[in-house]
Parts: structure tokens; sequence; C-alpha cells
């Protein structure tokens, strides 16, 4: 079976349910950037240098199961019949946000996406995060897959810097007025 099958050719394409839609539609663009985001964070995985050892908690498992769960919000928001995202996918993720911040010091200031490779690569998935969250707002998800979104862009942010305290590395704090 080929990969291609020319029915987008002219800028359209299908929702899970039938319909064909204009790849500018804003369900394409939400659930694009879903995917987009998936991406990065196979990349993190791929690039997760933490000594299982020294992270109680499974961090690749966790981002495996948050991988899967955005292929079933890319499913919701392609208008596929079914609840694809749940409360306890929320709640799950919430645990393991308290998780890790249970293990790292208490932040003091703004912090800039520094620190090691890792930790930036979790910055990049919290924006994208926050822009999949920005283009979901406009396809009018679910409430639960709001939720789910967002507490995604919080887990990634504390993941940046449980990651950066897991590698011994320094937090670098926002300065208003700075000087070279």
């Amino acid at each position: 079976m080929a990969i291609y099958t020319k029915t987008g050719d002219k800028g359209e394409t299908s929702l899970a349910n039938g319909s064909r839609v204009p790849k500018t539609d804003v369900r394409v663009e939400a659930y694009g950037t879903v995917d987009e985001l998936n991406s990065w964070i196979g990349l993190l995985a791929c690039k997760l240098q933490i000594s299982p050892d020294k992270a109680k908690q499974p961090l690749t498992e966790q981002l495996s199961w948050l991988q899967n769960k955005l292929f079933n919000l890319g499913a919701e928001l392609s208008a596929a019949p079914g609840e694809w995202i749940q409360e306890a996918d929320v709640k799950q993720v919430e645990a393991w946000i308290d998780a890790m911040q249970g293990e790292i010091p208490r932040q003091k200031g703004f912090l800039l996406p520094a620190g090691s490779e890792e930790a930036c690569r979790c910055h990049v998935c919290r924006t994208v995060c926050r822009r999949a969250e920005r283009r979901m707002i406009d396809a009018q998800a679910s409430e639960v897959a709001l939720r789910f979104i967002n507490r995604l862009s919080d887990y990634m942010f504390v993941l940046s810097r449980y990651v950066t305290y897991l590698q011994n590395k320094q937090e670098i704090e926002w300065k208003k007025d700075i000087s070279v």
C-alpha cells in the first residue's frame, strides 16, 4: 500500500469522522501541533541522560505514556468518536508533578530555559505544549482535554527542573537588568 493517497493535494484533509476540511482548519492546526509536541517528547526521551538509580521516577516510561496519550488527544481533536482523554489521565500527570516537586528545591524566581540540553528540550516541549493548548482552545476541545494539555505544560516545566536537579546542574534565574 502506498503512503500517498493524493486526497490532500488540493489543501484538504479528512477528519476521523469522514468530513473534509481545509488543512488550515483549527482542528487540523490543533492536532498537528499536538503531533509536533509528540515528536519533541520523543526526541527528549532519546536524549534523556539520567541514570536509573538516580531518578526515583521512571522518566522514559512516563514520556512514553504521555506520547500514547497525545495520540489519543490527536484522535479526539480529529473528531474520532469516543472519550479519548480521561480525568484519570490529568490526575496521573498531576501525581508525577507532585512527586518530582517533592524532590527538588523550592523555586525562588523565574527561570531561563538553561542548565543542560535535556532541560532545554523540556522547555521546548513546554512551549510547544502551550501553543497546542492555544490551538485546542480555538478548536473548542473538551474541558478534560484542555486540563490535560495544561497539566502537561506544567509537567514539562517541572521535569526541566527535576532533570537539572538530577544532573547536579544549576538553574539559571532571570535577571531583569543584566549587563554584559
